[in-house]
Formats: C-alpha cells, sequence, structure tokens
C-alpha cells in the first residue's frame, strides 16, 4: 500500500512541475522551485534516500508530468512462467523495462525479454494496464507516477542467458513461484497472468 507520505510528495511534485512549465513570473517561479525542494524533503526523510539525489531526479522531471511507462512480458513454457532473477535486489521478475521512445509498447516487450532472458519472443495479447501507485496492487511505493503494461509474449528461438541486468532465467510452475521483486511484479499479479495463459478470452486488466 503506498503510504500517504508519498501520495503528498508526489502531488506537491506535480504541482511544481506544472507551475515551472507554464508560469512565466520569476517570484512564483521561486516559490515553485521551493515546493519541488519540499517535496525532495519529504521522501528523503522517509527513506534513505539523500535530498539531492531525489531533487536532482526532479529537476530532471521538464514538461508536463505525466506517468512513465514501463513494459514487461509474461511468456509461458509448459505451463510454467519466465522469470528473471534481477541483479540490483537478488528477487525475481518479469522481463521489462521502462519504454524507450521510438518503440511500440510491443518492441520494448520483445527487446526488454531478449536483453534479460535470452529469448526471442512475439507479443499475443496485452494482458494488463496498471497504474503502479494504485494502492490495491501491492507494490513497493515508487517516486513518479507509474503505467505498466504486461505483454504475453509466445517464444520464437532462443535459449537463457543471463545479462547485466539478471542474474538467473528460469521457468516456475504457479505453485512454485520464488520471492518477488514486488516493485516491479506481485504474486497476485503472477497469479492473474496464470488466468490469462488459461483462458485467452479473458479482456486485458487494467487499473
Amino acid at each position: 500500500m503506498q503510504p500517504k507520505w508519498l501520495e503528498w510528495a508526489q502531488k506537491i511534485q506535480v504541482i511544481a512541475q506544472k507551475g515551472l512549465l507554464y508560469n512565466k513570473n520569476p517570484y512564483q517561479i521561486e516559490d515553485y522551485k521551493l515546493l519541488r525542494t519540499i517535496a525532495a524533503e519529504i521522501i528523503s526523510s522517509q527513506t534513505q534516500i539523500e535530498q539531492s539525489e531525489i531533487l536532482d531526479l526532479s529537476i530532471k522531471q521538464i514538461g508536463y508530468p505525466t506517468p512513465k511507462v514501463a513494459v514487461s512480458s509474461a511468456v509461458f513454457q509448459d505451463n510454467k512462467i519466465l522469470l528473471v532473477k534481477q541483479r540490483s535486489d537478488g528477487f525475481w521478475s518479469l522481463p521489462g523495462g521502462f519504454a524507450e521512445v521510438g518503440e511500440s509498447p510491443g518492441e520494448v516487450a520483445v527487446r526488454e525479454t531478449f536483453e534479460e532472458s535470452g529469448y526471442q519472443t512475439k507479443p499475443i495479447k496485452l494482458l494488463s494496464v496498471y497504474d503502479n501507485n494504485n494502492q490495491k496492487h501491492g507494490h513497493t511505493p515508487f517516486p513518479y507516477g507509474l503505467y505498466k503494461l504486461c505483454f504475453q509474449c509466445e517464444i520464437i528461438s532462443g535459449k537463457p542467458i543471463t545479462s547485466i541486468e539478471t542474474e538467473e532465467v528460469r521457468f516456475f510452475a504457479e505453485d512454485n513461484i520464488p520471492q518477488l521483486s514486488i516493485k516491479r511484479v506481485t504474486a497476485l499479479q503472477i497469479t492473474r497472468f496464470f488466468e490469462h495463459y488459461r483462458h485467452l478470452h479473458l479482456p486485458t486488466d487494467f487499473d
């Protein structure tokens, strides 16, 4: 569940970013910069992250504030799902990552799956479009708005290969899911993707 302090900090950051985008009054610009600093201070006070690091990330957020987009792949084989072990935290997740400008969402799913697992795939269905900060999903808090798209993909070719981001690549049965990197994917979402795998007629999940 997302804590209220993070929700407040995100709203303050959004107000500051909008104000800096549209306002031309130099005095009000300084006020919006102060709001941005306050948002960073709130997050820093509740986490292990330095305020200067958070503020630096905030300063880089230019233009109208919109959620970032991440894309992941649910790849099945013999009633098992493909998971990769992340080097950053030692936990498991679906292959995936942030969308790149110039790529379609399906292309991102294919690229990220290959880079993190070694498998060439093709998307066959959009399973979900989730708001990462929606409390019902149970992710660890993320400092910005984030939409996560998950595609079901079929393997075309390849073999399991690790990467600079992943240290292990394996398929897991539904009743044997390892400890997940819950900032990336949750157990409830994995269960739901197995439902989609068994019932391809299910509509795309959203929100």
